[in-house]
């Protein structure tokens, strides 16, 4: 009997990161995950220094490390926007700025003014904080010095990748998650390099995702590795999708995808046009990207001190049109509004709410963003598979599915890939590019009893972002 081939997985998330064994059928055989701290020294700061991700990596990969003999080699998924800064010996000269800091904001709306919508779509989003470009103009600015000791600006998974002994260099997903790349050629820009005024050596290469990485040392062994993928790239390569199809992921935000068959769109409706994993120039996906989903669940239960049990539990009694409205954006928002400044709120609090209504209010508000998410996609006109698989950690209790059908009027199809960016990060190493799509749940269809009332509280809490945030892109 033939023996499957396999290779490492390294995903490198925004809480923690996972190191899997992964054969080419897509059956994850060892798994470890280890946890990080996301800090946040200033309002609206969210960074991470590096060197734990390095240190969780090796210490996940020791978990396995009786596996990781059988392995061909490793390929890496990683957190999408941010930027490490790093000397030549790639020893970071600060914390790394991640894709949920909003300190850049006065960044993002002068490059909007600056660069104007035709060059933006070109680079494939609006301008916004979190994203290399962004960040890496706030340094210049309060950070001169470590900007004139810099060698390199890298994205996390690159950073990380090299620090393991592999080459320096990105792809074009993640290149393309930076506002300083032509998402269509998968090449630097020139305009937004200008007007961002650094050393275009500050950047790495651009080459294709399954080129050579490089040899690097992962738990004690010696592995050849790939360049690897954005996290949704490479989930685009675990799920098996091919073109005009999509998925619908919730965790600590919620993505919408829809993979195009060329790139178009613009910047519509606050989504983003970026590469997926291959060659620069072959391929391309529209993206909802919604910060605020299990973000803003965590932090709100813990202002009731309640645990997401508590509020699935809540749903049991049935959303009700007495029930507050959570407005869910505690980190600012990019899909469909675009303000760094948005912020949460409690909408019709009255004397009759309970604690019940309250984490319930919570769980429907997280759910709207994500339903407002995928309607921003198609608004975009990028097209959408019925059912729509849902995936991530986020999405796993059926309460909560069944709550994200009715609020969004959808049919759901919960894909049972709970690691798809682990898992194409490793398929990306053993050249599976034909796959069949990952095998789904049974499909939950969405009750229209209470779409009118899902509906009328949708546009409430529309109504108070546009009133609140003037300067807010409406959906």
């Amino acid at each position: 009997m033939t023996r499957s081939r396999a290779a490492v997985g390294v995903d490198l998330g925004t809480g923690s990161v996972k190191v899997s064994l992964v054969n080419e059928e897509g059956e994850v055989l060892a798994k470890a995950s280890r946890p990080y701290e996301l800090a946040s020294p200033h309002a609206g700061w969210a960074e991470t220094d590096p060197r734990l991700w390095l240190e969780a990596t090796q210490q996940a990969a020791a978990e396995i490390t009786d596996q990781l003999s059988a392995a061909e080699g490793t390929g890496f998924s990683g957190q999408m926007h941010g930027v490490v800064v790093c000397d030549e010996n790639l020893e970071p000269l600060r914390p790394a700025i991640t894709w949920a800091d909003t300190r850049s904001a006065h960044e993002a709306a002068a490059m909007q003014i600056d660069l104007g919508d035709e060059v933006l779509a070109r680079l494939g989003s609006p301008a916004v904080s979190g994203f290399a470009a962004t960040s890496l103009k706030w340094l210049a600015k309060h950070e001169p010095d470590v900007m004139a000791r810099a060698r390199y600006a890298l994205q996390p998974k690159d950073w990380l990748r090299a620090r393991l002994g592999g080459a320096v260099v990105t792809e074009p997903s993640d290149a393309s998650g930076t506002l300083l790349a032509d998402v269509a050629l998968g090449a630097w820009d020139p305009d937004a390099l200008a007007w961002l005024g650094i050393d275009p050596e500050l950047l790495p290469s651009i080459i294709a995702s399954t080129d050579a990485g490089g040899e690097l040392s992962l738990a004690g062994h010696a592995l050849p590795c790939v360049v690897g993928a954005a996290d949704t790239a490479a989930a685009i390569v675990g799920l098996g999708l091919s073109l005009n199809q999509g998925f619908t992921a919730v965790g600590s935000g919620s993505q919408t995808v829809s993979v195009l068959v060329e790139p178009s769109g613009g910047i519509a409706r606050g989504t983003h046009l970026f590469a997926t994993a291959g060659a620069p120039g072959s391929g391309w996906y529209r993206i909802g990207a919604v910060q605020n989903a299990g973000i803003a669940l965590r932090r709100a239960l813990d202002w009731l001190d309640a645990t997401p049990q508590e509020a699935n539990d809540a749903l049991d009694a049935g959303v009700r049109t007495s029930d507050p409205i959570f407005v869910p954006y505690v980190a600012g928002e990019r899909t469909p509004f675009v303000d760094a400044h948005l912020r949460g709120a409690w909408l019709g609090l009255g004397l009759d709410t309970d604690r019940q209504a309250l984490l319930r209010s919570i769980v429907e508000g997280v759910a709207q963003a994500v339903a407002l998410g995928m309607d921003a996609v198609e608004g975009a006109g990028a097209q959408l598979p019925d059912p729509l698989p849902l995936i991530g950690g986020g999405a796993v209790d059926p309460r909560f599915q069944q709550l994200i059908a009715d609020v969004s009027q959808r049919r759901l199809a919960p894909t049972e890939q709970p690691d798809a960016a682990v898992v194409g990060a490793a398929r990306l190493v053993l050249g599976v590019v034909e796959q069949e799509p990952a095998p789904v749940g049974a499909i939950i269809e969405p009750r229209p009893h209470n779409a009118a009332m899902f509906n009328d509280r949708r546009a409430r809490l529309v109504e108070y972002v546009r009133t609140q945030y003037e300067n807010t892109e409406r959906p």
